[in-house]
């Protein structure tokens, strides 16, 4: 019955299409090649929603209204599609989508997921909600590696859904957890839609990763804020762990040495080394347990002394040593009056002296100059020449900057809150700390060793793109997943999903071309400015048509169909296409989980228990989507959230 209802929405969405269509072709006067363009336009919609594949009839229908707007001409319709096809393909940015989905899969296979759940959860143990919090931050951070939506989702799926069922949490929350969760992946970078969208744009991807990481941020907390709330209002919908479920093990060789669950770690450790009282325990072990508690502090101490260097490097003008520009101060001998030769300067060649190179007129004045130094020792001379040599000397002896005021601030309030780790650091928290050694902060760390070579410019998107997938390796190779059948599998599954992307933006190069061609998009552009909107009015309009698009079309063929319908039109209202590709992928999120084409509600569905029904998962993924909503509307009214980061970058 389910099945049927979506038969006939789907349908009835169709017929609406076609019937515009048609409504459009009937009312104008005279039908124009630009009412020919709209006509495939709408015709390409129905084909997709059909479940026709879209690349192909993207490409299908160009060629077929390229050939009609040549009035038949094969050879120049030909033409076009290979002409856009290679403007396509020679893309260099293109080239980081098959490393960013490499680096998705290898980490995906390294089976960090379920400790990283774990360890999430036991660490938020006295949060409400702390299970589908977990669940969030977990999704996140694994999306953010991969930027899989389908394989984050079923995934967690998998491990979270049944564990916030044995815990008495709700159906749809549970499920508006994990859809939602795992869509963050498209929006915070480094995310595949943000290169698609600065490829299709004219916009750079670099400025996108930077403008889009606070805005990810901010949703993801909004999400995490929002269940803390519910759970906090209504616990019987989260309810909070019981102590067995809290419960940490120890390791055999620490409880042997007298550990316990709530006793503080590091003086207990301390206290083991001594004499007999490890028990019988390896002091190696002993050691290794203890520098792992030591880690953060030393750390803090590393970071602290690098802050230091940092802050009190004295400013050095650049001094380069050898060839000096010609014509320069005709004053500045560099032998003596006779033109013999002089000794050699501390640094490099300088500028010849009266029989070198000097203006005529300089030469008196250069003899002058120079004729004290006749009866002196090198290195005394008091001409020009002295301060030019003592210079490089003085320089290399400045004297450090005084330490600013907020280091000291930063540094005691860094010990601050190292004191109170240790004053807390039990056994069972040093426990959690190990798994999140091992699950979490290898993850952030490579996200952040992408993303910060991106953002401060010190590799490109492609460049960035390759270090991950070799970060990808090396963790799968650290977790010991790394052999033959795995890089097989995830060498296909890249092939399969960039050549998908490549065949869409191939797609629609040729569909946007044959679009121009017939001037659908100077007819889109007279209507819209004809209705004498203002800036505001645009973006609310071009926002609630994506947001609608979301419902029977996924992500990629929105941005590749109709943002080169929308980036024309923001010249004339004065928006910055960074800021609209922003709102648009907070938008895009929708397209993921906007029924009833909501994909991320099938994957749960296709992985979940037989009593979630589908009603739930949707009824879940709601109050998700007016969070985004409200995320949207924040955007816009501070664009600071998202263009403060570009700005102060890249000046």
């Amino acid at each position: 019955m389910k099945l049927r209802k979506e038969l006939w929405f789907g349908f009835t969405l169709m017929a609406i299409i076609v019937a515009g269509a048609l409504y459009m072709l009937l009312s104008a006067p005279v039908i124009t090649n630009g009412h020919i363009g709209l006509l495939m336009l709408s015709l390409v919609v129905v084909a997709i929603m059909l479940g026709f594949p879209t690349a192909f009839t993207l490409m299908g229908m160009g060629v077929l209204f390229t050939w009609l707007a040549y009035e038949r001409d094969w050879h120049r319709t030909l033409d076009l599609m290979v002409q856009a096809t290679y403007k396509t393909m020679a893309n260099d940015v293109l080239i980081s989508i098959p490393l960013f989905v490499f680096m998705g899969y290898l980490v995906e296979r390294a089976n960090l997921i379920e400790k990283l759940f774990k360890s999430l959860h036991l660490s938020l143990a006295r949060v409400p909600g702390s299970l589908a919090v977990a669940t969030l931050v977990t999704c996140a951070v694994f999306a953010t590696a991969t930027g899989i939506v389908g394989a984050v989702v079923t995934l967690m799926g998998l491990l979270a859904l049944p564990a916030m069922l044995r815990g008495g949490y709700s159906v749809p929350l549970s499920a508006g957890c994990i859809t939602a969760g795992g869509c963050l992946g498209i929006l915070i970078p480094p995310s595949v839609l943000l290169i698609v969208y600065g490829a299709t744009a004219g916009v750079s991807v670099v400025k996108l990763y930077a403008g889009a990481f606070f805005p990810g941020l901010m949703l993801a907390g909004l999400y995490i804020l929002y269940v803390i709330l519910l759970a906090k209002l209504k616990p019987s919908l989260a309810p909070p762990l019981t102590a067995e479920q809290r419960r940490v093990p120890l390791p055999e060789p620490l409880e042997r040495a007298g550990a316990e669950g709530q006793r503080r770690a590091l003086p207990a450790l301390l206290a083991a080394l001594k004499g007999r009282r490890n028990h019988g325990v390896p002091a190696g072990y002993l050691l290794r347990q203890l520098f792992v508690a030591l880690l953060p502090a030393l750390v803090f101490a590393a970071a602290a002394l690098w802050s230091y260097e940092r802050v009190t490097r004295p400013v050095t003008e650049e001094v380069i040593p050898g060839l000096q520009q010609m014509g320069g101060d005709a004053a500045e001998p560099a032998g003596d009056a006779d033109g013999g030769v002089a000794e050699p300067p501390a640094e490099g060649l300088q500028e010849p002296g009266a029989d070198g190179l000097a203006e005529p007129p300089g030469s008196e004045a250069s003899e002058a100059a120079a004729a004290p130094q006749a009866g002196q020792p090198s290195g005394a001379a008091t001409g020009p020449a002295g301060p030019a040599e003592a210079a490089p000397a003085g320089a290399g002896e400045a004297a450090r900057l005084q330490v600013p005021p907020g280091y000291w601030i930063g540094v005691a309030a860094g010990a601050v809150a190292l004191i109170a780790y240790y004053a807390l650091l039990s056994f069972t928290r040093l426990e959690i700390f190990k798994m999140l050694l091992s699950s979490f902060f290898p993850l952030v760390i490579l996200i952040m060793a992408v993303l910060g070579s991106i953002v401060f410019g010190l590799a490109t998107p492609t460049e960035a793109a390759a270090v991950g997938a070799f970060g990808g390796f090396l963790l799968a190779a650290a977790y010991r997943q790394l052999n033959f059948t795995v890089v097989k599998e995830s060498v296909f599954l890249t092939a399969k999903t960039s050549a998908m992307v490549c065949w869409l933006f191939v797609g629609s190069a040729i569909f946007s071309s044959a679009f121009a061609l017939l001037g659908g998009q100077e007819l889109v552009e007279r209507w819209v400015l004809g209705l004498n909107l203002t800036k505001l009015e645009f973006l609310v309009l071009s926002q609630v048509i994506i947001f609608i698009l979301g419902w029977p079309l996924e992500w990629t063929e929105i941005i590749v169909i109709f943002m080169p319908i929308f980036v024309p039109l923001l010249d004339n209202f004065g928006v910055d296409p960074l800021f609209f590709g922003l709102l648009v992928a907070l938008n895009l999120q929708t397209a993921f989980l906007s029924p009833p084409v909501a994909m991320a509600a099938f994957y749960l569905k296709g992985v979940s228990p037989p009593h979630v029904s589908l009603n739930q998962i949707f009824a879940g993924m709601l109050p998700f989507m007016g969070i985004q909503i409200l995320a949207i509307l924040l955007l816009y009214a501070f664009p600071g959230i998202g263009l403060w980061l570009p700005e102060l970058l890249y000046k």
